[in-house]
């Protein structure tokens, strides 16, 4: 959305990081708007995709991971949506182990649809 590429993103921040640190400091740092970019679905459909800008990715990625480790630990051990060292074909693993210990329901959740966010 800015311009500003990976390349680039070491000397932007030297001329633009005190800016920055003092806005995220002061707490009024604002992501920039995030490219929406439509992928079709082999079934048909399309799935969204919001693509940040390279400094509020950097920006996401720190944050993970200092958060991560203090939040991880909390989670449940069956919840494997955007986990470090968990898969989708984990999931499916643990939901076929499931099904032959006798269990019939599997719910797959997609918290974005439960609370009706708008698109």
């Amino acid at each position: 959305m800015d311009g500003v590429t990976v390349a680039e993103l070491q000397a932007y921040l030297k001329t633009h990081w005190e800016t920055v640190k003092t806005e995220l400091l002061a707490g009024t740092y604002r992501p920039a708007p995030v490219k929406r970019v439509e992928i079709p679905k082999p079934g048909g459909g399309v799935r969204l995709l919001g693509i940040p800008t390279v400094l509020d990715r950097l920006l996401q990625q720190a944050l993970l991971q200092v958060m991560n480790p203090n939040f991880d630990a909390h989670f449940s051990w069956y919840s494997y949506g955007f986990r470090q060292g968990k898969r989708a074909h984990d999931a499916v693993k643990q939901a076929q182990a499931h099904i032959r210990s006798g269990l019939r329901w599997v719910v797959d959740m997609d918290l974005e649809k439960f609370f009706g966010a708008p698109r």
